[in-house]
């Protein structure tokens, strides 16, 4: 894989879930598991999940409780349960970096590229997955869902992880897989990447306001 794109960036913005390392089908499967214990046999499959979630923080939610009424009063137990759920699944080692991760990592880290994760997951959850892939503790900064009010698609994460880790002048790049994500990206001064398959059901979407394109790490190149 072609690293030399990287040394035309000054700060290396990264999403973290579904862009790094691949946790949403752990997501969805923790939801599964929290909803059959509760008698609910979920028929909403992951294409559906990807799709909710992708779109903004309460899609899926909505999406459950329209389908299940019952869940909706009792949602922030659920939740709650799901996170439990998911932890224990990411404790089993149910977890992998997305194609082209490490090699990507291990080329900044080796040019002292800066870089900073901006996530909308919890600390305890981004460093229980850094415990089982090491390769994440080689990202210098994180910028975690306690470190700002306003969730993606609000730009409020990325103007601060710029404003704490960028230098005047630089040149940013931004790594996103998500609609949501990639809205929040745009809001900045960073250059946004969409990084997912083709056969996105939200690809249009994402890229009608510009934005570059590549199905994974390993694909891609800047001419």
């Amino acid at each position: 894989m072609n690293m030399q794109w990287i040394q035309s960036y000054n700060l290396f913005l990264f999403d973290f879930d579904g862009l790094l390392v691949n946790t949403e089908h752990i997501h969805y499967q923790a939801y599964v598991n929290v909803l059959n214990q509760r008698g609910v046999a979920l028929d909403l499959n992951f294409v559906h999940f990807c799709k909710l979630a992708q779109l903004n923080s309460t899609a899926w939610k909505e999406a459950l409780c329209s389908k299940y009424p019952d869940l909706e009063a009792h949602w922030a137990q659920i939740y709650q349960e799901k996170k439990g759920a998911y932890l224990e699944l990411v404790t089993a080692g149910k977890i992998e970096l997305m194609p082209g991760v490490e090699s990507l990592l291990k080329a900044l880290q080796a040019a002292d590229i800066r870089r900073c994760v901006v996530t909308n997951s919890p600390l305890e959850q981004t460093k229980l997955i850094c415990a089982h892939l090491p390769i994440l503790k080689s990202i210098p900064k994180w910028v975690t869902r306690e470190d700002y009010e306003k969730p993606k698609p609000d730009p409020e994460c990325y103007l601060k992880a710029i404003e704490l880790y960028g230098k005047k002048g630089d040149k940013i790049i931004g790594f996103e897989d998500s609609v949501r994500g990639l809205s929040s990206l745009r809001q900045t001064s960073a250059l946004p990447v969409l990084i997912c398959p083709t056969h996105h059901p939200l690809l249009e979407i994402a890229l009608a306001e510009g934005g570059r394109h590549f199905e994974s790490f390993e694909s891609i190149s800047f001419e």
